[in-house]
């Protein structure tokens, strides 16, 4: 199960995502990247086909230049990803003797975060080719896990992450992360994190993610504190 969301601050946006990749149809399950910068300004992430996500990542690797300089990202956020799902679906063998899963079509999400000329953006393109903003919204999900990601994104709602710093984005999106891999056994670390600033966006260490953690625990004990003078 992947997750993959983006959450938008006042100064900037955070990119996250698990690390865990698990093949039902072969019954295993293994770390590997699933978010990739683009450019310097920008980052994105993918769910879905291995075999889809890989021609994207060179197709964004090679366009990163001008997909940031465009006047409508979206739309060539959408030129770049189009043919390469038409490939995949044109070429796909739906019936396989001895197959076993019908799900494994070559189907792919896409989730693009970022900057273009100083503005933030949040793309998400569907398998169907349908791009999607979520930047005036702030939060978004892709992946098996994008429900309950959705879900705990609503219950954060009200502190307002629009009106809050990246670093609050940042530990926003760890005690996301860590709530969904102690509730849900397909979403595992080690996890990725990008702060994304008009001026550069930088991939979290494992380091950073643990003083996040630092202050996601601080941030559960002035809780029960609220909740403990709540009645008095």
């Amino acid at each position: 199960m992947t997750v993959v969301f983006a959450v938008r601050c006042a100064d900037g946006l955070v990119l996250a995502s698990d690390t865990q990749i698990t093949q039902s149809d072969r019954g295993v399950s293994f770390p590997a990247a699933k978010l990739h910068a683009l450019g310097d300004r920008a980052a994105w992430g993918g769910s879905g086909a291995r075999a889809v996500l890989e021609d994207v990542e060179k197709a964004f690797d090679a366009g990163a230049a001008e997909i940031l300089a465009a006047e409508d990202v979206s739309r060539e956020i959408r030129t770049r990803v189009r043919p390469i799902f038409e490939h995949h679906y044109e070429n796909f063998i739906p019936d396989v003797p001895a197959h076993d899963n019908p799900d494994a079509t070559p189907a792919a999400y896409v989730l693009v975060a970022g900057y273009v000329r100083d503005e933030p953006f949040i793309v998400e393109v569907t398998p169907n080719v349908i791009v999607g903003r979520y930047d005036d919204i702030g939060f978004h999900a892709i992946g098996g896990g994008s429900p309950l990601a959705q879900q705990a994104g609503a219950m954060l709602a009200h502190f307002r992450m629009l009106e809050r710093s990246v670093d609050h984005g940042v530990v926003v999106a760890v005690r996301v992360l860590d709530t969904l891999s102690s509730t849900a056994p397909n979403v595992g670390e080690p996890f990725q994190v990008y702060r994304l600033h008009r001026d550069g966006s930088t991939l979290l260490t494992d380091g950073d993610i643990d003083q996040a953690r630092e202050h996601v625990a601080r941030w559960i004990e002035l809780e029960k504190e609220a909740l403990d003078r709540l009645f008095t």
